[in-house]
């Protein structure tokens, strides 16, 4: 029996894998009898096209189902997601201006680890940054809660955050790691223009002190009360920093 991690469920998240990525997917499973809606029919028709094999069962009897969860009449055997390595990842970058990421402090819960994906996608950031170490896999609920966007952004599987940070900053990017007690707020930052890394925690733990010490900036958020959920505090500093950029974009356009 294949392990449920190895499936992804839900109409959306099945149509992204075939469009950006078909060599991933093994075979598609679509429910007897389901009503051939708009979505289904582009399933069937995309898979059709690059030879994929769709099976048409019972989906609340098949091995490796999650219980209880939502599959909306379809779901697919796929393939783990490849990691994408540093050095590739680095080279892939040279040469640009303004590059970004996000890299992850042992993050383990698998929502919050997809919605961080799926903002940094659409954010337009180069990349995630994660330890081999303590990291949450890329499971059928990460990619679900990141709607597909695993296929859009390269996810950097590293031995050693601590050294990879130090090689970010060889080459001149910025770290800024986020701390509960920091005595700067995420938006005091300039973004704009910089090559830079947003270090984000673990949820109760935050970002680990080897890491806050080589960080250049350390930034909260500031709350009236207890912390933000992980993966909100990301949306809020990335699209600070994709605010900022847009801002000075449109200055530079207008000639100010």
């Amino acid at each position: 029996m294949e392990n449920q991690d190895n499936y992804i469920y839900g109409k959306n998240p099945v149509l992204e894998a075939i469009a950006k990525n078909p060599k991933r997917i093994n075979k598609i499973f679509i429910q007897n009898n389901i009503g051939f809606d708009n979505r289904i029919k582009k399933i069937i028709e995309l898979a059709k096209a690059v030879s994929l094999q769709v099976q048409f069962t019972n989906l609340n009897n098949k091995a490796g189902l999650e219980h209880g969860i939502n599959h909306q009449g379809v779901m697919a055997l796929v393939s783990p997601v490849e990691f994408v390595e540093y050095d590739e990842f680095a080279a892939s970058l040279e040469g640009r201006v303004g590059r970004k990421i996000v890299i992850l402090d042992e993050v383990s819960d698998p929502h919050n680890f997809g919605a961080i994906i799926r903002t940094c996608a659409c954010a337009g950031f180069d990349g995630i940054i994660v330890s081999n170490h303590r990291a949450c896999p890329i499971t059928s609920t990460v990619e679900k809660t990141s709607a597909g966007a695993v296929n859009y952004i390269p996810i950097v599987k590293v031995n050693s955050l601590s050294s990879t940070v130090d090689d970010l900053k060889n080459n001149n990017w910025w770290i800024i790691a986020t701390e509960v007690d920091a005595k700067d707020n995420y938006f005091n930052v300039d973004f704009k223009d910089m090559d830079f890394a947003i270090i984000l925690g673990a949820e109760g733990k935050g970002v680990n002190k080897t890491l806050l010490n080589k960080a250049d900036y350390k930034v909260k958020i500031p709350t009236k009360f207890e912390s933000l959920n992980v993966s909100t505090a990301c949306a809020v500093i990335v699209y600070e920093a994709v605010r900022q950029n847009a801002q000075a974009g449109a200055q530079r356009h207008d000639g100010r």
